[in-house]
């Protein structure tokens, strides 16, 4: 029994085995090859590489890489999977519909569950999935989406209406604004009709 708990959600074991050196992101990471031994995959992400993010990102803008270090660990008889996310992205400013940089660096850490009798083994600000839930089954192994997890916290942090702390709604004119005509004013015949009455 360990006398100080570790603090550190994001803190990357050294005891752990080494998953093969891979240039690009895994889509899956096979739990009966790596959930008992360990994982860790670092390495540079093009934004661009996630399916569902590249809708929002700007044309306008060059996108860079981001960095990513992650580690599938068990725990107090639970699976984790943390990352390190380090970079910017960049979205349409939904004021002026310029380029604007949204910062996505951050440590996050989830709880893979087998099943809800799990949950008292974490703390209560921990976030987790049930494995059931988000496990592929593929004959012969169960793989874990990986890739998808890892976009799912990147569409969390992403603002739904991105927008610079200082600038101006963009506001297009077609054409010049019609002068208001003066008109009759209705109330003109009631104050003719003032003294006769």
């Amino acid at each position: 029994m360990s006398s100080t708990p570790e603090t550190n959600s994001s803190a990357f074991h050294t005891d752990s085995k080494k998953a093969p050196v891979s240039t690009s992101m895994p889509e899956h990471i096979s739990l009966d090859k790596w959930a008992d031994t360990g994982f860790e995959w670092s390495g540079e992400v093009d934004p661009n590489d996630f399916e569902r993010l590249v809708a929002m990102l700007s044309t306008e803008h060059d996108q860079s890489n981001l960095h990513l270090s992650a580690e599938l660990y068990r725990r107090n008889n639970v699976l984790h999977l943390a990352f390190t996310l380090k970079g910017d992205i960049w979205l349409t400013c939904q004021r002026c519909l310029q380029p604007v940089a949204v910062d996505l660096s951050d440590d996050y850490n989830i709880a893979l569950l087998e099943n809800d009798s799990q949950v008292r083994l974490i703390d209560e600000e921990q976030d987790y999935l049930l494995l059931d839930e988000i496990v592929a089954v593929q004959s012969p192994e169960r793989l874990l989406p990986f890739k998808k997890l890892v976009e799912d916290e990147v569409l969390l942090k992403t603002p739904l209406a991105p927008k610079h702390d200082d600038c101006e709604m963009s506001v297009e004119q077609f054409g010049e604004i019609p002068e208001e005509e003066e008109g009759e004013n209705p109330f003109a015949a009631l104050a003719s009709l003032k003294g006769k009455l």
